[in-house]
This record gives structure tokens, sequence and C-alpha cells, in this order.
């Protein structure tokens, strides 16, 4: 690719970031930072308390917080790089919480939403998709 090649001659990194910048002007590229994808304290704290908000029952919260947490550590924007699994409660592939709102990237409750309906569907309750889980390693 020709930006690439013009980034390996500039020695400099600043001469080559310069210059990919106007390599990729010239063929009407846009460059951007990328959106950072960790999920802060503050934002698992956060999905932490949407999920009791929603899930008021003791019993069937801890069961979704303890397969949230080995899931995806309660990252909204986490990631399997295997499968492709995405969000909070996993799913695959992940734009079937789409259903639950059109957020469902980024939106805790959303992912939520989507994963408790999932979770009632499928098992009854959180704790049953929890007592699966234990059994197998997935729900």
């Amino acid at each position: 690719m020709l930006v690439s090649r013009i980034a390996r001659r500039i020695s400099s990194p600043k001469k080559a970031l310069a210059g990919v910048a106007v390599a990729a002007a010239t063929t009407g590229m846009v460059l951007t930072a990328a959106p950072a994808h960790a999920a802060t304290a503050n934002s698992a704290t956060e999905a932490r308390a949407i999920a009791h908000q929603m899930i008021p029952n003791a019993a069937q919260y801890a069961a979704f917080s303890k397969i949230v947490e080995h899931e995806s550590g309660w990252n909204v924007t986490a990631t399997n790089s295997s499968s492709g699994a995405y969000g909070l409660v996993q799913a695959l592939p992940g734009s079937k919480m789409a259903s639950a709102g059109s957020d469902w990237k980024t939106n805790a409750k959303t992912q939520i939403k989507w994963g408790l309906d999932y979770m009632k569907s499928r098992y009854g309750s959180p704790t049953g998709a929890w007592a699966f889980w234990q059994a197998n390693g997935w729900y």
C-alpha cells in the first residue's frame, strides 16, 4: 500500500506520521483517533448499579453478576477474540442485542436487558443460567 511505503521511507516518527497524513489526505482518506475500548472502573461500577436496579431479587442479581463477571468482567465492550462474542453477557453475535436497543454496543442497560431476556427464555432465570454455567463453563 502506498501509505505504508511512504511511512517506511521516513525515519522520524513525527515525519512518518506527517507523511502518512499527507498521503491519506491526497487519496481522500481521513485519519482519526480510534476510540478507547477498555471499560473504566466507573463504567463497570455503573453497569453493576444498573443491573442491581433492573434485578431487585438478590439471588437473581447474584447469579447474573457471577455470569457477567466470568464472561466479561463487567466490560461493556468486551470482545472474545476467537468467537466474536460481545458485551457484558457475551452475545454471539453481538448484534443480536440490537433487539433490545440500537445502542447495544455501548449501553450497559441495553445489554443487561437483552441478557436478562436471553437468560429467562433459555434457562428460566439468571439462577437457572448460572446453574447451567457452573455445570458447563458456558451458558
